[in-house]
């Protein structure tokens, strides 16, 4: 009997020759993550639990970027830094990326891209759900709490029970109106949000082929909003290409056996997905942008881990180039690499940033600012009323701000789209 993909890359990590779902077993963990949200009560539990003479199981492995609630006067979220910044400091932390230097990256689950924390084969463990973005990259990723995160920070290590998988192919050609994000809605809308709950969503495919890294880490990212431990997608030219460009050279790679084992299967033919919409207020109702069109919006959003990449703003900037947007619209991007690339890619000699600007958009800085509302100076928080399409991964009430506004999630084409005429549209309209 074969073995999928995570139950290979877990069984390394328990020094195992094979796992099968449902085994309990001791990880060891290759990489710690945490943000200003979860950090600071994750040093509070290892201190406590630990002694005041704890120490850092091993400091190179540990990786703590402020990303939350940054640009703020708010004091809680303030302080919440200021407790990062003296631990850092405290230990001598070689992984801490502080907000206000030359080091600061962004947003925490495109920083571990950018900065080579990635790597195929590995363990990824972080104090945040959307951790699982990371399994774009043929690892095994997820989200831990505060408590398991501080064990982790002590001791290296995490007791696991090994998910089931499930398997979902998207075969075809992905036509030019179609992004990941309307491929992980379409996902939602079949499987619902409790659908791959403790289970290792696993996707393959010529579409998946043909995507991007950053496009697949869209899929990999919204994994946890089916209720899944992990997404992840193997290792393949596209993959070992990016590596290569940021130096990361030394990994191994697992691949599913013809013959593993799957809780379940699905399989797609993308020329038969339409552009999709979540609508208020669960990311998986799922309707096809054409059934809500014409819906009246007061804010367009494009960022945030899941909508905030490199190439998320260029199917924007395509079809914003030369266009002015009839609604208030934010462009954030998910790190500082990308808030440079904008500067620096053009369409016909004009710089992305320049198309924003023109077209009338806000732009801000690197953060996951308004994804998960923040304080009340938060820039693009939704406010009472408001109907915002977002390239978001979560439209629950309040989770943009206030409970008595409603958020579509979509893909930056149809908010780009939608952001020109100031009412939710299909992105065909423009291309």
């Amino acid at each position: 009997m074969g073995l999928t993909i995570t139950e290979k890359i877990l069984a390394k990590a328990a020094k195992r020759e094979a796992v099968k779902a449902g085994d309990n077993i001791w990880l060891d963990v290759d990489v710690l993550m945490t943000h200003d949200v979860c950090g600071p009560p994750t040093i509070a539990i290892w201190k406590k639990e630990f002694g005041e003479r704890a120490k850092i199981w091993d400091k190179e492995k540990l990786v703590i970027f402020p990303d939350h609630y940054i640009f703020t006067k708010n004091v809680h979220a303030n302080r919440n830094v200021d407790i990062l910044r003296q631990f850092a400091g405290e230990y001598n932390l070689p992984n801490y990326y502080d907000i206000g230097t030359e080091r600061y990256k962004g947003v925490c689950h495109i920083a571990l891209a950018e900065e080579g924390y990635n790597v195929p084969g590995t363990v990824l463990f972080g104090t945040d759900s959307h951790t699982c973005t990371s399994g774009a990259f043929g690892m095994f990723a997820t989200g831990v709490g505060n408590t398991d995160a501080a064990f982790i920070l002590g001791t290296g290590k995490i007791w696991e029970k090994v998910p089931e998988s499930m398997k979902f192919t998207f075969n075809g050609k992905m036509p030019g109106y179609l992004t990941a994000k309307d491929l992980i809605l379409q996902i939602l809308g079949d499987i619902t949000t409790d659908g791959a709950t403790y289970r290792a969503m696993e996707f393959e495919g010529e579409a998946i082929s043909s995507l991007s890294m950053y496009e697949r880490m869209t899929l990999t990212n919204m994994a946890i909003e089916a209720g899944g431990m992990n997404g992840i997608i193997a290792v393949d030219e596209v993959t070992q290409q990016y590596l290569n460009e940021i130096g990361v050279t030394d990994y191994e790679i697992f691949k599913s056996d013809v013959d593993a084992v799957y809780h379940s299967k699905y399989s797609y033919d993308v020329s038969k997905i339409e552009p999709l919409v979540a609508k208020p207020h669960s990311p998986d109702n799922r309707d096809t942008v054409r059934n809500v069109e014409g819906t009246k919006l007061t804010k367009c959003y494009i960022g945030s881990c899941t909508g905030g990449k490199i190439t998320d703003f260029r199917y924007a900037a395509n079809l914003l180039f030369g266009k002015q947007v009839n609604v208030t619209t934010f462009i954030v991007p998910a790190s500082t690499a990308v808030a440079k690339q904008l500067e620096e890619e053009t369409i016909n000699g004009v710089s992305l940033k320049d198309i924003f600007e023109k077209a009338g958009c806000i732009i801000a800085e690197s953060s996951c600012a308004a994804c998960l509302g923040g304080p009340s100076d938060t820039i693009g928080r939704s406010i009472d009323g408001d109907v915002v399409i977002s390239t978001t991964n979560r439209n629950f009430p309040g989770r943009m701000g206030s409970k008595a506004s409603q958020v579509y999630l979509a893909s930056p084409l149809t908010v780009a789209a939608s952001a020109i005429n100031g009412f939710i549209t299909d992105p065909r309209e423009f291309l």
